[in-house]
């Protein structure tokens, strides 16, 4: 039996992870819009534990998934109270923190944000910074809008695409 049939896993320097987040709008009009680690004033706030920053999980899931090594959910359980709120840029750093630990470097994220309101293109520039920073590696961001469907009009939703090396 060929090499590549078996269970075995050959050492790869490198791999690629996939990260998704979504959270509905919230009735609340005291939440903040977070994304990025931006605040949007022009947009209605998501429901969620943390600040609820589509991006910023997304992101996790990522560059967690690429390592091997989870997700969000098990760094960062939302039964946890003392994550009530929390800062998810913060959350992405210790996430960048940790593979780091386990070995591993961020190459780039790459990031596609689906909304119909806030724009993202005035201040995409601001929120890849953000990213970016929390990470240690470039990470880009894409808006998409809807398109009139109805069932992804109801929040957001983020799909980030991470490449890992070993270090």
């Amino acid at each position: 039996m060929s090499k590549h049939l078996t269970n075995q896993r050959e050492p790869v320097p490198f791999r690629v992870g996939q990260g998704f987040d979504v959270h509905p709008f919230s009735e609340d009009t005291d939440r903040v819009f977070v994304l990025g680690g931006v605040e949007f004033s022009e947009a209605v706030g998501l429901v969620g534990h943390s600040d609820a920053d589509v991006a910023a999980h997304a992101c996790i899931d990522a560059i967690l998934g690429a390592a091997g090594l989870g997700d969000i959910g098990t760094l960062f359980p939302d039964t946890d109270p003392s994550l009530s709120g929390v800062d998810s840029i913060a959350l992405l750093r210790q996430a960048s923190e940790f593979m780091a630990e386990k070995g591993w470097r961020v190459v780039n994220v790459d990031c596609t944000v689906i909304l119909d309101v806030p724009k993202l293109a005035p201040r995409r520039a601001e929120m890849e910074l953000n990213l970016s920073a929390a990470i240690g590696a470039p990470v880009s961001m894409k808006g998409k809008r809807t398109e009139g469907i109805a069932g992804l009009a109801g929040g957001v939703q983020c799909h980030a695409v991470a490449l890992v090396v070993e270090k």
